[in-house]
C-alpha cells in the first residue's frame, strides 16, 4: 500500500509541476483561463500548482506534514476547478480530469493522515 501511495504521489506531483509550468508558458492555458473567465488568476493558479507539486515531492522525502498539506491544497484547488468547469457548462468529459486530480489528492491526503 505504501509503495502504491508513493507512485500516486509521484504521478500527481510531476503532473502539477507540468500543469503549473504550462500556466506560465503555453498559449493554450492562457486561452483556457480566458474561456473560464479567470484570466487574471492564471498565474496564481500556476504558482499554486507548482507549489503543490513541489510540496508533494519534497514532502515524500523530508516532511510528511508538507506532503499532507500539499495534497489537501491540490485537492481543494482541483475541486474548485471542477466546479468552474461545470459552471461554464463544459461536458462531464471535459471536467473529468480536474475531478480525477481532486479525488487522487484527496486519496493521498486521507491515506497520509491515517499513517500519522
Amino acid at each position: 500500500m505504501i509503495k502504491a501511495l508513493a507512485y500516486l504521489t509521484l504521478f500527481s506531483g510531476f503532473s502539477f509541476l507540468f500543469f503549473g509550468l504550462a500556466c506560465f508558458l503555453t498559449k493554450n492555458m492562457k486561452l483556457e483561463f480566458e474561456r473560464y473567465g479567470l484570466a487574471s488568476y492564471r498565474k496564481t493558479v500556476g504558482a499554486l500548482q507548482l507549489i503543490g507539486g513541489l510540496g508533494l515531492l519534497i514532502g515524500m522525502y523530508y516532511s510528511p506534514f508538507l506532503q499532507i498539506f500539499a495534497a489537501a491544497g491540490l485537492s481543494i484547488l482541483m475541486l474548485l476547478g471542477f466546479l468552474v468547469r461545470l459552471k461554464i457548462k463544459d461536458t462531464f468529459l471535459q471536467a473529468a480530469p480536474s475531478l480525477f486530480y481532486a479525488l487522487l489528492n484527496a486519496y493521498i491526503f486521507y491515506h497520509l493522515l491515517s499513517y500519522w
